[in-house]
């Protein structure tokens, strides 16, 4: 029986981001080279280009981590989804974070490029590079944490629809697997992923419809089991939408129990909603009228055979006050005459003076 081989070691993870910051500001820094008319000259630009060279690669790159939530700025609705997904706070901490170490960069640097204004020969110029680098690789390490962070707030924000705040947002909610994604995709031009389990959905989603001649915001977001205290992050982003960018709530409820859970747990969740959010329009549904359509006063839509989608797109237009109104058809066919020209009184044609020859 042969022998078992050694076991594999465990896989390291990902370098922090200083290490490509600072392996590229050092490269840049070492094809430093200058011109002089004496060694000694040449010796003591180097080192300048050396220190300059090498700052300026890592603040543009500390730049560059935090271009991607800087440009454009978050909205609210993202500060709100960033905050309950990395904590208040956390962005703008890692932001001043970066603005400080980039502050006492260029304050190193100034103290640098003095010192080598002072140093006698070579040796010295090269213990103040070194010194140099040291303090600048110090605080590049510093803010790894903050970098590594907006980076996964750069993933998280690119994975999320970006949300025009004045534009009328209808946000879809739940519990999981009562049909809210395929309702979705009746009512908008979104196409999201609908699947027979729960969960399908783990992160908000957005079509459009139209309202007039404005556009409507369709979100579609993640089930929520209503658990104060004990909701997983896809429950706390559905959430985070129906708070903070809702117009209108259209709240499914899956009356057949084809999802899991009964219509006494959607509807205390509802009842919930209406108490903690008084003025929010909430517009309660019920689905999969194909399967169950029980006597209970709510609207019933089947997102399945379309049955209802019509008049329940009627009543949520009726919750939106449009921007614009569409103008009645004889005002858009007809086309008005134009006014008659201004009467000109008729002149005399004047004579042409005669030459004499």
């Amino acid at each position: 029986m042969p022998r078992p081989g050694p076991l594999p070691e465990p896989s390291a993870g990902p370098p922090p981001p200083s290490v490509g910051i600072l392996d590229a500001a050092f490269h840049r820094a070492k094809l430093a080279t200058p011109h002089g008319p004496t060694k000694a000259a040449r010796d003591r630009l180097r080192a300048e280009l050396k220190i300059v060279r090498s700052a300026a690669v890592v603040i543009r790159h500390l730049h560059l981590e935090a271009r991607p939530v800087r440009r454009p700025p978050p909205t609210e609705f993202e500060e709100a989804l960033i905050a309950a997904a990395f904590g208040d706070g956390t962005l703008a901490r890692s932001l001043r974070r970066l603005q400080r170490a980039e502050e006492r960069i260029r304050g190193l640097t100034r103290e640098a490029e003095r010192a080598t204004h002072r140093a006698s020969g070579p040796d010295e110029l090269g213990d103040q590079i070194r010194a140099f680098y040291g303090r600048l690789s110090s605080f590049v390490r510093e803010v790894d944490p903050d970098v590594a962070r907006l980076r996964d707030v750069a993933r998280f924000l690119k994975d999320r629809p970006r949300l025009d705040p004045g534009t009328p947002t209808l946000v879809i909610a739940g519990f999981p697997n009562v049909g809210k994604s395929s309702l979705v995709g009746r009512l908008s031009s979104a196409r999201p992923k609908i699947a027979p389990y729960p969960f399908t959905t783990l992160s908000i989603q957005v079509g459009h419809a139209d309202l007039g001649f404005d556009r409507l915001q369709v979100l579609d977001t993640p089930g929520v089991l209503g658990r104060p205290g004990r909701a997983n992050p896809a429950e706390t982003e559905a959430r985070t939408a129906v708070r903070r960018a809702a117009t209108v709530v259209l709240f499914v409820i899956d009356p057949s129990g084809t999802s899991g859970y009964t219509v006494e747990e959607q509807e205390r969740l509802l009842a919930r909603w209406h108490e903690e959010f008084p003025e929010l329009r909430i517009v309660a549904v019920d689905t999969k009228s194909d399967l169950a359509s029980p006597d209970d006063g709510r609207p019933k839509v089947s997102a399945t055979t379309g049955a209802g989608v019509e008049e329940l797109w009627r009543a949520l237009r009726a919750q939106f006050v449009p921007k614009g109104e569409m103008p009645p058809v004889e005002e858009s066919v007809e086309v008005p005459e134009p006014p008659p020209p201004p009467d000109r009184e008729a002149r005399p044609t004047p004579r042409r003076r005669r030459r004499d020859g």
